[in-house]
């Protein structure tokens, strides 16, 4: 069998190097049995690059007029802070006249990519190790979740959390237990509730569905798993925009 241009790519091969990095050092470590060193990162927002392989999304699948946009902001100076994905636009409620079906609109999100195939097969975040998932962040202090996509048998199912920022128009870390993540589908709490698939994480995204007419504005720098609280969590809040299919509210 001979190799396709595709697997022969220089992107290909520096991700099998990488994999092959990342299962020596787990084998070196003897982490299988001692636990993991560190913590593991899952995405970094630092390169116009990888901000621009996100996927933006918005209710104009649907025919809304939502807008939303995701850029890459490098700093001018130490007192911008880090370089980072800004994530803004504005939130439109008003629904499509030409579907009538169509009974709510309002929202807006974006995702990490799907993680390319290595030699050694299809890539994943292997999160089962690690208490948490870190989050370095900016938010106006609007409602956005935390969506985590899995290799589950229901393709449109996520496991979501609400992002509870605590000092808006400031950079700060948030760190949430993976254990707490609700599963969902379509927005909607799932019965009966399934664990997280920790060993097959696919993608990470973050939404904004309070449908709240206005204008929004996200930053983030980077996500990660870890053992330990580097900023502490974000308080909890006895409301959710999560609902069940009776719509109502889901408490954390």
């Amino acid at each position: 069998m001979r190799a396709s241009a595709q697997l022969l790519a220089k992107g290909f091969i520096r991700r099998s190097v990488d994999e092959l990095k990342r299962r020596s050092r787990i084998a070196w470590n003897l982490e299988a049995i001692k636990g993991v060193q560190g913590p593991l990162t899952l995405y970094d927002f630092d390169s116009s690059e990888t901000v621009h392989d996100c996927i933006i999304m918005s209710d104009k699948i649907i025919g809304g007029v939502s807008d939303c946009n995701l850029d890459h902001v490098k700093p001018q100076s130490p007192q911008d802070g880090p370089a980072h994905a800004r994530f803004h636009g504005f939130i439109s409620t008003e629904l499509p006249q030409d579907r009538p079906k169509v009974d709510r609109s309002g929202f807006a999100a974006f995702r990490t990519p799907n993680q390319s195939p290595t030699l050694f097969g299809r890539s994943f975040w292997d999160i089962d190790p690690y208490i948490y998932l870190g989050l370095r962040i900016k938010s106006d202090g609007r409602s956005y979740f935390i969506n985590i996509q899995t290799e589950s048998i229901e393709p449109t199912d996520l496991h979501q959390h609400r992002l509870f920022a605590r000092r808006p128009g400031q950079w700060e870390t948030v760190m949430v237990k993976w254990n707490d993540f609700v599963r969902t589908n379509h927005g909607f709490v799932v019965e009966p509730q399934t664990e997280l698939l920790r060993q097959k994480v696919r993608t990470l995204g973050i939404s904004l569905t309070d449908r709240v007419k206005g204008p929004f504005d996200f930053s983030i720098q980077s996500c990660w798993a870890s053992n330990h609280i580097t900023d502490g969590p974000a308080g909890k809040s006895d409301t959710t925009e999560l609902r069940d299919h009776k719509g109502q509210r889901v408490q954390w």
